[in-house]
């Protein structure tokens, strides 16, 4: 603070090197951010993964299971069941099956409240617990899978129930257990498991009254960690490991660790991100690889949508992974395969099962090149900083180049004063008599001194009116916190607008999803035309300090979500900062300034929403036509509009919240900046 109030700043060397140097610094360090994100993926930047829990004891656990043969049974049972029930879930077969076991079997019921068109939909959850022999139930590990009956888009998850009941037998018989496990099969997907966990923790995650998560009849102890099983096929023949969460939280690495070393341990290959370990010769090649595995994470990371059941669990401090399992295309597996997928997660719950205390001495901030290291975060931030620090840089120069730089002047004056007075011999008393008689001179000539310029007055009002323009250089505070105010006010208007635009959607028979897109169309159009239909003329001291505020707050904005989301914050930094780091009050129209503005319209949540979901298709249909891409992307892009609304509302993601609330505020800050005519005073201008 003592920067921007002491008016003897601007005459040190450090200001005045970046009020000299200011774009080419902020150019410097931008550029260095994205090259420090290139260079973490090479091995000089990544360490390898250990154990910092060594209570886990991964390499003591001798394996006992053999749920080949009861998994196969359990297997060929359910396939009829689905086979009956081909659209729902056979609660009445699982649940026999699980009280079979002798374990304490619970049906767990839930309701889903679609916000927007009054429909309700419910579910229902099956769990069965191990009292642990050996403890007091005072602690717990979740083995959970989803259900997905055999007309489900994705795909079938009917093996995982097999395994899970498989291994749910087999730890029935066991007495060593310290901590009580809960074999959980949810259905819906994600909603299943979010109404059990509000309901196990007695909490609301989402909006009030959307998500109905009831009681649960039973519970086991707190939760250290959970497993969710997706395997695919009965032959695996490599198992994806998945850790992203919601709204990017991660979970502890030594869990991560412990899945990947037990999955080599027992000859299955690894991968994550869907990418296997490939070591190249050529170095670049190499760096391509892992740098590629990384920019995949930093992506999927981004979205905040969690990558499978074990996203949600992290909110509450439980530290969770998927095991996907997937079967090769034209791969033969042997009948043993099974068998080593039940000795994994044998050996995974029983090194969790040793455990003396939660997860804590691992990273939970990371990123992963390969599935043997890791990028910590005292590594990886610095590139977002140096990114952030151009925001900053440049503010401060704005506003150093706002203060009047009197204390120079000043100094300057007096020492040629003094080498004149040494020169003409002049005394002290001479001084203050010249300075008197100048004074008078002054008065009665109507000369008045302005720095070195004197303005001749014609009479009394003259003088005051000059007076009156001196005074109006300063800010005008009003305009400037209209301008911030009426932003933000915005974009909590257009956070809570969902509701409102499905009921107008409804009047016109438009379904959720239209109304949704064209309801954000039209809301795009109007803070396209905001600065048109608002006060157009900006002073250029109010417009700096508009501009300052806005830097300053889209840096703290992007350090903040960097603190939960480190690659939703980056990737938006990459994206914005170097469209932002040129603009400035405008006062005549260039054809820079145009590419400037179109670039930045460009920019705008809404558009950049539709290019990002049309790419993604072009991506994945390059093969087909140009309308059929278009037409595609159209729909992916209504639903995507949904889906974002409703995981804000069921889940809290607050990808949508923030975007709206946040971003599109600083966006309409700038964008008023770029289409404002911007009156330049004479004080500027002298400049």
């Amino acid at each position: 603070m003592g920067l921007l109030t002491d008016p003897r700043a601007g005459s040190g060397k450090i200001i005045k090197f970046l009020l000299k140097w200011e774009r080419p610094l902020c150019g410097l360090l931008y550029i260095s951010g994205i090259v420090w994100i290139l260079l973490l993926a090479l091995p000089t930047f990544n360490d390898n993964t250990y154990f910092s829990e060594n209570a886990l004891l991964p390499g003591l656990v001798t394996k006992e299971s053999n749920l080949e043969q009861t998994a196969k049974q359990y297997y060929a049972y359910l396939v009829n069941e689905m086979k009956r029930h081909p659209d729902g879930m056979p609660y009445a077969w699982l649940a026999a099956k699980l009280n079979q076991l002798h374990l304490d079997v619970f049906t767990h019921n839930f309701t889903l409240v679609y916000p927007f068109q009054e429909l309700q939909f419910t579910g229902q959850n099956i769990y069965g617990i191990i009292r642990a022999p050996r403890a007091a139930s005072t602690e717990a590990i979740v083995v959970s899978v989803p259900f997905r009956p055999i007309h489900s888009i994705y795909l079938d998850t009917a093996p995982s129930v097999a395994l899970l009941l498989a291994f749910a037998k087999f730890c029935r018989k066991q007495k060593y257990w310290a901590k009580d496990i809960i074999f959980l099969i949810t259905e819906h997907e994600q909603l299943g498991i979010q109404a059990w966990l509000d309901a196990y923790h007695g909490v609301t995650s989402g909006n009030e009254g959307v998500l109905v998560s009831g009681d649960l009849p039973g519970r086991a102890g707190s939760i250290q960690a959970a497993i969710n099983l997706e395997i695919h096929s009965t032959r695996v023949s490599y198992i994806d490991v998945k850790i992203e969460g919601l709204n990017g939280r991660l979970p502890n690495l030594d869990l991560f660790n412990l899945a990947q070393n037990m999955i080599a341990k027992e000859g299955i290959r690894q991968s994550f991100q869907r990418r296997f370990d490939i070591k190249y010769k050529n170095k670049f090649k190499n760096w391509s690889y892992h740098f590629n595995t990384l920019l995949m994470m930093i992506m999927t990371q981004a979205t905040g949508v969690p990558t499978g059941n074990h996203g949600l669990f992290h909110r509450f401090g439980i530290e969770a992974i998927t095991l996907e399992g997937f079967e090769k295309a034209g791969h033969q597996s042997g009948d043993e395969n099974l068998y080593q997928v039940g000795c994994i997660i044998e050996s995974i719950v029983r090194s969790l099962n040793n455990l003396l205390e939660r997860f804590h001495q691992s990273y939970f901030f990371y990123l992963l090149p390969s599935t043997d290291t890791y990028i910590s975060i005292g590594l990886y931030i610095r590139s977002l900083v140096l990114i952030i620090a151009a925001m900053f840089v440049k503010a401060f120069s704005m506003w150093q180049k706002l203060q009047p730089n009197k204390t120079t002047d000043d100094k300057k004056d007096n020492e040629s004063n003094s080498m004149d007075d040494k020169k003409n011999g002049e005394s002290n008393s001479d001084k203050k008599s010249v300075k008197l008689n100048s004074t008078k001179d002054e008065k009665s000539t109507g000369l008045s001194s302005t720095g070195n310029k004197k303005i001749r007055f014609n009479s009394a009002e003259d003088e005051k009116t000059v007076d009156v323009k001196q005074k109006d250089d300063g800010f005008d505070i009003g305009v400037i916190a209209s301008e911030i105010l009426w932003a933000h006010i915005c974009g909590a208007v257009i956070t809570t607008s969902p509701s409102a635009l499905t009921y107008l959607g409804k009047k016109m028979d438009l379904r959720t999803e239209d109304s949704m897109f064209f309801g954000f169309l039209a809301i795009s159009v109007l803070t396209l035309i905001y600065p048109f239909y608002s006060r157009s003329q900006m002073r250029y001291k109010n417009a700096i300090l508009v501009c300052v505020i806005g830097l300053i707050e889209f840096g703290t904005v992007l350090m903040c979500i960097a603190m939960h989301n480190f690659s939703l914050a980056l990737l938006t930094a990459v994206l914005y900062v170097p469209v932002i780091l040129p603009i400035a009050p405008k006062q005549n129209s260039t054809i820079f300034h145009k590419t400037l503005s179109l670039t930045w319209i460009l920019l705008h949540p809404f558009v950049i929403a539709n290019l990002v979901v049309m790419s993604y298709t072009y991506m994945n249909f390059s093969s087909d036509s140009i309308l059929s891409i278009l037409y595609r992307g159209h729909r992916a892009t209504k639903q995507a509009f949904v889906y974002s609304i409703m995981d804000s509302m069921i889940y809290g993601n607050w990808l949508y919240n923030v975007t709206v609330s946040t971003m599109l505020p600083i966006w309409l800050l700038f964008w008023k900046i770029l289409c404002s005519n911007s009156v330049v005073h004479s004080e500027q201008l002298c400049k």
